[in-house]
Order: C-alpha cells, then structure tokens, then sequence
C-alpha cells in the first residue's frame, strides 16, 4: 500500500537568535511511504502518483518518530477492569506484592486476555509501534500467561513489534528444580528475551542464577531483561558480576537492566569504569524515571558514555501501582522536568528515550530522521517542535507502523498556542 502525506512539517535545524534564543526550524513537505518505508520526501508529490492508495493532509502537523514501550506487563492488570488501589501494609516488602499473586493471578486468568488487548489498544492509540511486554512464569499459573501473550500480541503482528520476556516474578532456583525445567519449557515457546530479578535478595544465589541466565540465554539465542531493585554496593556488585559472566560465555546478545536503582548509587570512583563497561557490552536501562530521592537514574551521565537508556511504564494499574499511564509523551515531560530540561535543544533531546533513540535532528541539528528509505514508523503530531511536543504534552492524530495507518483521532489543532 502505498500512504502519501501531505503538507506535513518536519524539523531542519535548530537556529539561535541574536538574543540567544534557540528554535527549532521546521519545512513543509510531502512525503510517500511505499513498502513500509519513506519513498520520496518532496515540496510536492501528486496524489494520483502511481501506487497511492490513501492520502492524509497533514494540515502543517508536525512528523516525529514514533514510540517504544521498553517496559511493561500485559499479563497482569486491572486495567479496563474495576478501580482497585494497591495495598500496603506496615510490614510491606515484595514479598507481599508475590504472596498476593498466589491468589490474585489464578483468579484474574477468566479476565487476563481482554484486559491485554485493551492495554495493546491503548498503547497504540498512544502512539507506540513496539512493545516489550514481561510474562510471568510461576508456581501458580505455569506456562499459561506464556501462551496468553503469545496469543493476544500474535493478533497485532500487522500493527505492531513486540517482544516478551519469559519473566520469573517469583524467583527461578528459589522454586526448586521442577519449576526450574517448566520454566525452561517457555524459551523455546516463542519468547524473545529470559528475565531474571534480584539475585541476592530473592534468589539468593548471585553466582548460580547468573551463570543459569546467561547459559540460557546463549543457548537459546535470546535476549536477556533483568529486573535489579537492590540498591547500593550490592545492587553494583550483581551489575559487575553480571557483565563478568555475559565475558564469560561471550554473550553478544542484548541485555537490559529494568530499574537499576545501584546506578543511582554508584561511588564516584566507580562510576566511569562501570558505565563504560555496559557501554561496551551494549546494555540498555529500562527506567521508569523514578522521582524518589536516591533512586532517580543519572539518564544523562549515561547516555555521555554511550549507555543506552529507555523509558517504561512498568504497568498501567495493577496490584504494584495505580499511577502507569502508558503515556510516553507524559513520561518524557516527567523526565524532561526532573532534570529541568527547559531549552528547545535539550527537550528535542529528551524524545530519543522514547522512541530507541530516534530524533529529527541529531544533537548538532543536523536533520537525521526521515530519510528515504528508513521504516515508516511515525506520528502525526499537533506540535511546532520535539521540544514543544514534549513540554506541552501535544497531542497525537495519527500513528503510523511500518507504513500502515494504525490509528487515527480527531484532535482540535491549536499549535504554538496550546495551552
């Protein structure tokens, strides 16, 4: 199908006025999407140019490119269900949250799949074209959220990408050897990435559940999500071993660490060598951009040594927290406010961890994105600028995935002027 979009701004350069004042330059154009990537970027492309099957007039709305979700769980949610606030006893640890998954998730199981797609929906609406979605495996409910995600996300293959995460919530050697060999069932089930979660204070195991991990995920060519909630010297230590053992089995694949509050906690006199280290070996951290003192990452001290860093949501509502939003346009205003992030260029900046480092102009201001023949992953967007998308919160008409129109909104354009 071949999708022509016209009168569409896009960014060209970033221009300092004489009182020091940057913005963002932009230019109209039209643009022909064919086979799933840009085509022709021109002043004017015909509407009955061979192949065309749809046109959309942009309007002058601006063309960013579109988002990832790094981090979420469709398997377990209240979401489009009723209102329902997390507990929190005085006594409270994970090991509330995992005791109450014992009852809570068999119960839900009726109800798992219609609430996974409406959490699908609402991302896409919200303009993703990638979701990771962690999948739990646990005493409970064996392989059967497996099988649920694999069946629900198989639905939107012409929409979307997605990857999932053989995920073990409840811990792996801590559950003896028979969960152990049901949970090996799951890689070969169609998963894309192994998890693993705090191996000192849950498996209690650093070394064996690390050396299992990575065996695994060489074994059966798949990536690797670690959820890391220790903090301090021994969340840095289950880090370092870690990137020991993926040297050990010269693991080349990728690996992402999702919280990683230690990072946070790094000593200084640490602090570069680690980072280079997981520069180097290509691990990217998922965050949620914890506001919490002690706990927010240094996301930019990060991205200077060439980590890879992603925003997730972590869930929309559920039993660990009701305040997901699956808004990305809204996580990357949070983060853009929680680093003060108030000029044009570092705000545009801020959009490439949302949508796996994608911008429309490099840090330089030099026009990077689109090019003719780079995917057509992009959104419609009542903005004047990345910046003004960002600080604003503007919002999205129409998304598009891999050329195809996935989701179209009626939205009231007021532009530079929205409140």
């Amino acid at each position: 199908m071949g999708l022509l979009l016209k009168n569409i701004k896009l960014e060209r350069c970033y221009k300092e006025q004489n009182n020091g004042l940057v913005v963002t330059e932009t230019e109209t154009k039209d643009l022909l999407i064919k086979e799933g990537c840009f085509a022709e970027i021109a002043d004017e492309i015909a509407e009955n140019t061979p192949g065309v099957q749809k046109v959309i007039d942009g309007n002058g709305q601006l063309l960013v490119p579109s988002l990832r979700e790094s981090h979420i769980h469709i398997d377990k949610t209240y979401f489009s269900g009723p209102w329902q606030a997390p507990t929190r006893p005085e006594d409270f640890s994970i090991y509330t949250r995992l005791n109450e998954e014992k009852e809570l998730l068999p119960a839900q199981l009726d109800v798992a799949a219609e609430r996974a797609h409406k959490v699908v929906q609402h991302y896409i609406q919200n303009g993703h074209t990638h979701i990771r979605t962690h999948c739990n495996i646990d005493p409970q409910i064996g392989l059967k959220h497996v099988e649920l995600t694999l069946d629900v996300l198989k639905q939107y293959e012409d929409q979307i990408t997605y990857e999932i995460v053989a995920f073990p919530q409840h811990g792996l050697l801590r559950n003896g050897e028979e969960f152990i060999q049901l949970f090996e069932q799951a890689l070969s089930m169609g998963v894309t990435h192994i998890g693993g979660l705090d191996f000192a204070t849950l498996e209690r195991d650093v070394e064996a559940s690390l050396q299992l991990l990575v065996k695994w995920a060489k074994q059966y060519d798949l990536g690797i999500d670690v959820h890391l909630h220790d903090r301090g010297a021994l969340g840095v230590y289950e880090i370092e071993r870690l990137l020991d053992m993926m040297a050990m089995y010269d693991y080349q694949g990728e690996v992402t660490l999702s919280h990683a509050f230690a990072l946070a906690q790094v000593p200084a006199q640490k602090k570069e060598t680690l980072f280079r280290r997981l520069a180097e070996r290509n691990v990217d951290i998922s965050t949620t951009v914890v506001i919490s003192p002690g706990l927010t990452l240094p996301i930019f001290e990060l991205d200077q040594y060439g980590v890879k860093v992603s925003v997730g949501h972590d869930s929309l509502t559920d039993h660990w927290s009701p305040f997901g939003t699956g808004d990305t346009i809204q996580k990357l205003n949070l983060l853009s406010e929680q680093f003060n992030l108030i000029d044009e260029k570092r705000l545009s900046y801020a959009l490439k961890f949302g949508t796996g480092g994608v911008t429309p102009l490099d840090s330089a201001g030099r026009q990077v994105w689109p090019k003719v023949g780079m995917p057509a992953n992009a959104l419609l967007v009542d903005a004047v600028s990345s910046a003004h998308l960002i600080a604003r919160r503007c919002p999205i008409s129409t998304v598009i995935s891999r050329g195809q129109v996935i989701s179209e909104q009626s939205i009231q354009q007021k532009g530079a002027y929205r409140g």
